[in-house]
């Protein structure tokens, strides 16, 4: 149990990384314990083969850092799926795969790359040439789905969303201003959207599907997402992140092993790596890499680091990100006192 101990010293040290009180952190170690155990006991349950112990066969220290660390990780303020989807849909490049109901080729999905730019309800607008296959798919059948990936996708790690619908001509010349100017801001380039051939095309959004990372998937509602708002941190996270990785890595290092649990520094298994992939008002993702696995981690995973508490703009990521480093290195000499 020392390594709990440890985790609640930390917690105290650092006031639990944004929001995650030690009744949250012990209660989240409780309650984990009794829903694997829960699991085990079901055959049904779903889950997935991965060839490893199950938690109850694991020594009981290793079994403690297991829940401690998947404890504080629930507990870690996120944005919550519709605002998560709603800031990813936001500020993505601005290309996504659409999937149509083939005219050509019946009962087979076309795939085909596309610009878009979200409006304000986060419906993507679209403008085809009447050539391409897509525009007569929908044309036949409107009935489609958008694939959308985050910004910094890279691996199955990172979030993606789909989005499905029906995607319907816009007629009202209104809308269609009003359509081009959103779709300009995302793609100024776009001069093709003063063709003769080509048209505006808008995506209700009827079903919403999302994998934000392992375990972490399911749906929201239409309502949901359609009022939701886009974090607005995260448009510039990414500038964040990037100063971060690229000059900053140690101190983010440093904030992982004084905040989240069974992550304290171990000179036999040294953090590599720790690039962060994504900033919003609540926290950072961040992707880390060890110099080897361990029983209930692979050598490479993604986890959240909270901020103490909600950035309200730019210069006060900053001074988060400053007031974190600086107590990471006050709060080292305690770790080794543990």
């Amino acid at each position: 149990m020392g390594s709990l101990r440890a985790g609640l010293i930390l917690c105290l040290l650092q006031g639990a990384s944004a929001f995650v009180s030690i009744n949250q952190y012990v209660s989240g170690i409780n309650q984990r314990r009794h829903r694997y155990s829960s699991l085990l006991e079901s055959e049904k349950a779903p889950k997935h083969d991965t060839g490893g112990q199950a938690l109850e066969d694991l020594p009981e220290e290793v079994q403690t850092k297991i829940l401690a660390y998947q404890a504080y990780q629930e507990a870690a303020p996120k944005l919550g799926w519709p605002v998560d989807i709603r800031t990813l849909v936001q500020y993505n490049h601005g290309f996504a795969v659409m999937s149509t109901n083939s005219k050509a080729h019946p009962g087979y999905p076309g795939g085909s790359v596309v610009g878009f730019a979200p409006d304000d309800e986060g419906r993507p607008l679209f403008v085809f040439s009447g050539m391409s296959t897509h525009t007569q798919d929908i044309l036949a059948d409107p009935r489609c789905s958008v694939t959308i990936a985050a910004k910094e996708f890279k691996g199955a790690a990172d979030g993606r969303v789909n989005l499905m619908g029906k995607c319907q001509l816009i007629k009202n010349s209104e809308e269609i201003a009003a359509a081009k100017e959103t779709y300009l801001k995302k793609h100024p380039g776009a001069f093709w959207v003063n063709f003769g051939d080509f048209n505006w095309f808008r995506l209700e959004v009827e079903s919403i599907r999302f994998v934000g990372g392992f375990a972490r998937a399911g749906f929201v509602t239409a309502q949901e997402y359609k009022e939701a708002k886009p974090d607005p941190i995260a448009e510039f996270g990414g500038a964040v992140a990037q100063h971060m990785n690229e000059d900053h890595m140690q101190a983010t290092i440093a904030m992982i092993q004084a905040n989240v649990p069974s992550l304290e520094p171990d000179p036999n298994n040294p953090i590599e790596e720790a690039l962060i992939t994504s900033v919003d008002s609540l926290g950072m993702y961040v992707k880390v890499t060890r110099e080897k696995p361990v029983s209930f981690l692979p050598k490479s995973f993604k986890l959240r680091l909270p901020f103490p508490r909600p950035a309200q703009d730019r210069k006060d990521v900053k001074t988060l990100i400053v007031e974190m480093t600086q107590a990471s290195s006050s709060a080292a000499p305690e770790q080794k006192q543990t």
